[in-house]
């Protein structure tokens, strides 16, 4: 399990979080449904759902969803930008559900921040037999000019957990995975609050924020506007009768 000052730091920017990250690519969230077999009114489990990024997406969709975020700062602004949903208190080593009570689980943002073992334990347990899972993470794409220069600025405060990609070991299953890219306009002082939001930034040295946000600035001075922005998923289905997770199949 990762440090939790980096884990938890998310609650002291939860509305800059709200205003600042963008949505999942559509046809991100598109793709995990059909591999997921999902269709209206089916039962998703949205878990670290923040501020209801996804969650939203998941409603739009016609989706049964149920929120679990453990940051009462997150799910305060989740329960006002996503009114009427269901959202609960809850981490993803102890889901707050019955056994066998969602037909999928989505991640996103959040799945390298958790004692993988654990939650995938308990990720089982609140799925119905051929229930599976999507993971997605909004990524600086580093083939874009002024995104990729801007991770690499990004990486020297970034927390080991959020670094690598050590979550697909722990996770110790085959994943199908897709990278779906969007395009946006991104002013600096936006691109500014999104890196202001991230657990690396937020946890750094006053100095070492104003540093990065000044050369953030700068690079984007001579930038268009318009960035790329990845959205990458990995989905995983559970085999009926088994204790472990199999890919789909393309």
């Amino acid at each position: 399990m990762s440090d939790d000052r980096y884990r938890y730091s998310f609650e002291t920017v939860a509305e800059q979080y709200e205003r600042a990250r963008p949505l999942y690519a559509d046809a991100a969230v598109d793709w995990l449904a059909e591999r997921l077999g999902l269709g209206p009114g089916s039962r998703v489990l949205d878990l670290a759902a923040g501020t209801g990024k996804l969650t939203r997406q998941l409603l739009e969709r016609g989706f049964d969803v149920v929120a679990v975020e453990p940051g009462d700062e997150m799910r305060g602004v989740l329960e006002r930008v996503v009114p009427g949903v269901e959202a609960l208190r809850g981490v993803a080593e102890a889901i707050p559900l019955r056994d066998a009570s969602v037909d999928a689980v989505t991640v996103g943002q959040a799945f390298h921040w958790f004692d993988a073992p654990a939650a995938l334990a308990e990720i089982r347990r609140v799925l119905r037999p051929g229930g599976g899972f999507a993971l997605l993470w909004n990524r600086w794409d580093e083939d874009d000019p002024l995104l990729g220069t801007v991770d690499e600025l990004l990486a020297r405060v970034r927390p080991q957990a959020a670094q690598e990609a050590s979550w697909r070991e722990a996770c110790g299953v085959p994943l199908e995975e897709r990278t779906f890219r969007q395009r946006r306009p991104l002013t600096a002082d936006a691109l500014v609050e999104w890196a202001g939001s991230t657990s690396g930034f937020v946890n750094a040295p006053r100095t070492e924020q104003e540093r990065i946000a000044g050369e953030i600035r700068r690079l984007a001075a001579a930038h268009e506007g318009e960035v790329v922005i990845a959205t990458e998923l990995s989905v995983g289905q559970l085999s009926d009768g088994s204790s472990g997770i199999r890919a789909t199949s393309s």
